[in-house]
């Protein structure tokens, strides 16, 4: 048995069973090895950034890591705009990246690079193979990292000769510690400070905005008084008709002071302080009021729904009905301005649909439009390195099959991992994607005016992508997937209910 095999191997044993790939020379015996041993899902993408992000959608989904495969340090660096955003939503990942034989890379020839350096930034755990009977072991190791609560990202660096040498040895399984539990004495240190009656807020992030812990949450404001307030963005959140509505602190500054104002006591759950996406002149980086004190009942690799339900228990909060949702109302007519567009989404989407949401600043308000739709998860950037919502959603169809994915993708993102709608139509997968073609960055247009300066004719020209016009009908159906564009909200909705009663991707282009 080679390198290789073992670690094929052992990746199975490990319970990983997915790999999103791009190889090259230094993995093919990895890729032979594929052949060999049976049970690995192999999904190719055209682009790095796309199989890192495809991991990324499919560890939210699946809670447990899928496999990437890169081709060396440049193939690593293609991907690392993605690895950062999943590295904010604490997603487990398992990295294999090939590099050069042991023996070959004193030479330095042409992808030599340090491979390690590179992904120390975005990786929890990083290793480089010494010889192909300790792959196996690493591997191992590198699930465990992986796993390992919050969920990390782990980088296992495979030479090549560590791959195609003999004496692979398979490694077991290693036990996943669980989360840890948060000690007693904090659930009665914020239960103390809740009774009070002082202003406080819950801000909840991550495994707290899964329906068990808004549940609790949701006690333990009606307990309390607190307010509840999600982060601006989340790698997951469940909700919908029959779940804890939730609020998201906004992306905007002033309307995010003002979400804060006049709290006491700033309580995180799953979460980090808030602050702002950019500092801005005279404006401030902490978001929430200067004589509020900040207080941690769950850190981030601490068991977040255990300390909401152990909180709730202590309060002595019994459960309450959940407020009443708004229905729907049916889709919006005429020009497809963000309110109208909200309200078609909110008529249309599927029960259990999962909602990748990347349209940026004209689909700011269609979180809270779509609160009282059907059941569904909302999957959002944390890093805010565009180009993520193609191939997150890419991937979290991989993660779920059976549920629509509806990806609301800004048309200057879309750009950066456009390949993305390729795996769609090799997989076959239930995407349906809504480009909003405004044919411009427009969200550096209001940036102007928050960091003070004025867009002239040269800035202009920078933020505009529609000179030449981007079609993306033809950029779909070049990479396969069909497509057809709607320039009325009464098109989107007939264009939308259509691709939701067939199989397989479809792609709208919204002209707005």
């Amino acid at each position: 048995m080679n390198g290789a095999e073992s670690l094929v191997h052992t990746l199975l044993q490990s319970g990983v069973d997915t790999c999103f790939a791009n190889p090259g020379t230094s993995e093919l015996h990895f890729l032979s090895a594929l052949d060999r041993v049976g049970g690995m899902r192999c999904v190719l993408n055209l682009f790095e950034g796309v199989v890192t992000a495809c991991a990324d959608g499919y560890g939210r989904m699946k809670d447990k890591p899928a496999a990437t495969l890169l081709h060396c340090g440049p193939g690593l660096a293609n991907g690392l705009a993605n690895l950062h955003n999943a590295r904010r939503a604490c997603v487990p990942i398992v990295n294999i990246v090939g590099d050069q034989a042991t023996y070959h890379r004193p030479l330095d020839s042409n992808l030599t690079a340090d491979t390690e350096g590179w992904a120390r930034p975005v990786s929890a755990w990083v290793r480089t193979v010494a010889t192909a009977s300790s792959v196996g072991c690493d591997a191992a190791v590198a699930v465990q990292a992986a796993r390992t609560a919050p969920g990390q990202i782990a980088t296992l660096i495979l030479p090549a000769d560590t791959a195609w040498s003999e004496g692979g040895i398979v490694a077991s399984p290693l036990p996943v510690p669980p989360p840890s539990q948060v000690a007693p004495g904090t659930i009665k240190q914020i239960a103390t400070l809740l009774r009070s009656g002082e202003p406080a807020m819950l801000f909840l992030g991550r495994k707290a905005l899964r329906a068990p812990g808004l549940e609790a949450a949701h006690r333990i404001a009606a307990a309390t008084g607190a307010r509840l307030l999600a982060q601006q963005s989340n790698p997951r959140i469940e909700r919908g008709q029959g779940r804890t509505p939730i609020e998201r602190l906004p992306y905007a500054l002033a309307p995010a002071v003002k979400a804060l104002a006049g709290i006491r006591h700033l309580i995180l759950v799953g979460a980090v302080k808030p602050v702002a996406v950019f500092a801005y002149p005279n404006q401030p980086g902490y978001l929430y009021p200067a004589d509020a004190t900040v207080h941690v009942l769950a850190r981030l690799e601490e068991d977040a729904t255990h300390a909401l339900e152990a909180l709730a228990d202590e309060l002595g909060a019994s459960a309450v009905p959940l407020p009443e949702l708004p229905k729907p109302s049916g889709p919006a007519h005429g020009a497809p301005v963000p309110e109208a567009v909200g309200q078609t989404l909110a008529a249309l989407l599927p029960e259990q649909a999962i909602v990748v949401d990347e349209s940026v600043s004209f689909g700011r308000g269609f979180y809270a439009q779509t609160c009282g739709a059907p059941p569904h998860d909302w999957m959002q950037n944390t890093g805010a390195a565009i180009g993520i919502g193609l191939p997150l959603a890419t991937g979290a169809a991989i993660a779920a099959p059976g549920r629509r994915v509806l990806s609301l993708e800004a048309d200057g993102s879309a750009l950066y991992t456009v390949q993305a709608l390729w795996t769609q139509a090799r997989e076959r997968l239930d995407v349906t994607t809504i480009i909003f073609a405004n044919r411009k960055y427009a969200i550096l247009h209001g940036e102007f005016a928050h960091v003070g300066a004025k867009p002239g004719p040269t800035s202009q020209c920078l933020m505009d992508i529609g000179n030449p016009d981007l079609d993306w009908t033809k950029i779909a159906n070049g990479m396969g997937v069909e497509a057809a564009a709607a320039r009325t909200c009464e098109q989107l909705a007939d264009l939308l209910q259509q691709s939701l009663q067939r199989k397989g991707p479809f792609l709208i282009e919204l002209l707005i």
